[in-house]
């Protein structure tokens, strides 16, 4: 291609960000994230990241971007130092049978039996599924370090106001800025969906636990440490709540059947839901540039990362036959 067109803008170094820059560093363009936070300070970060659509519409089209991502993650687990392994989730209800989603059907989910119910009367049904968990400690440094040897560049600590910030030489921007979108576009259909989680050393778990119904609760077993969570409420508040931290390990003991833990670490991470759907499309600036969001995955941001840029990078092969 040539030497003007190969060049691109990407703004965020969240997976969504990293997997966009990945994609098109080795697909022989030559992409620069723009973000004013990476690794460990995203919201990325203090994600559970484990395969699971959840907190995203339209339903349909993320199913479709989530099995897509699920194949590309068992891909990369080959790999040690990618920081991904298989486990078993067991998805609870504490009411009623448990609908499995149709995505699960595919997977060869099946429903739990009696005795896989973990304690008696907390929880009345559930499905077990094998999954894709990310250590998001190893994998954001494996995204991002593949991206460099691959040929992307990295400025970081860059808070933009607008798109249009990004210099002109890139005729391509890639939008992938999460929750910061709604200032950054002016998408007011974008909502800060607020989640707290709590790190706790390794715990000998048989499988990956999560339930939806209130109160939310997960336990996300990793190599070297424990998930558990969480929240989701609409706020903006990125700091640690006390009391969030005492009701995440109160009801994870009480889950679990184990005492509380120790915590090593509190995260808090905005999930930036979108009302009308993940935003995946193309807009031209006056200028004449393209911008492709990339956007509004909600709580879904690793399960829907491979799919949506694969996505990204369809609408921009058709940005180029056209012009």
């Amino acid at each position: 291609m040539p030497a003007t067109s190969n060049r691109i803008a990407i703004i965020g170094a969240g997976v969504s960000g990293l997997t966009c820059a990945v994609l098109f560093a080795e697909r022989g363009y030559r992409p620069t994230i723009f973000a004013r936070e990476s690794g460990q300070q995203t919201t990325s970060a203090a994600a559970a990241a484990i395969w699971f659509p959840y907190d995203a519409e339209p339903l349909d089209q993320v199913a479709v971007w989530s099995l897509q991502t699920l194949e590309t993650l068992r891909d990369i687990s080959r790999d040690p130092a990618s920081g991904i392994a298989t486990v078993e989730l067991r998805v609870f209800a504490r009411q009623g049978m448990l609908a499995k989603p149709r995505w699960a059907d595919s997977l060869g989910a099946r429903p739990l039996e009696a005795a896989e119910l973990l304690k008696p009367g907390i929880f009345t049904s559930g499905y077990s599924v094998h999954v894709p968990v990310v250590d998001t400690t190893v994998y954001l440094d494996y995204l991002r370090a593949r991206a460099q040897l691959a040929g992307a560049q990295f400025s970081t600590g860059v808070a933009l106001r607008s798109v249009a910030e990004i210099d002109s030489d890139y005729r391509t921007i890639v939008n992938c800025s999460g929750a910061g979108a709604r200032m950054l576009v002016g998408d007011d259909d974008l909502e800060p969906h607020r989640g707290q989680v709590a790190v706790v050393g390794k715990l000998d778990l048989p499988c990956a636990v999560v339930c939806d119904d209130p109160p939310l609760m997960y336990a996300i077993p990793r190599t070297n440490d424990c998930v558990l969570g969480g929240t989701n409420e609409i706020s903006e508040n990125v700091e640690p709540d006390p009391g969030d931290t005492s009701r995440i390990l109160g009801e994870a003991a009480r889950v679990l059947g184990i005492p509380p833990p120790r915590v090593t670490q509190e995260r808090v991470g905005l999930r930036p839901f979108r009302r009308s759907g993940v935003r995946l499309e193309s807009e031209q600036l006056a200028d004449g540039r393209t911008v492709l969001h990339n956007y509004g995955h909600g709580g879904s941001g690793f399960t829907l990362s491979w799919g949506c840029a694969e996505a990204v990078f369809a609408l921009q092969s058709a940005t180029l036959a056209t012009s």
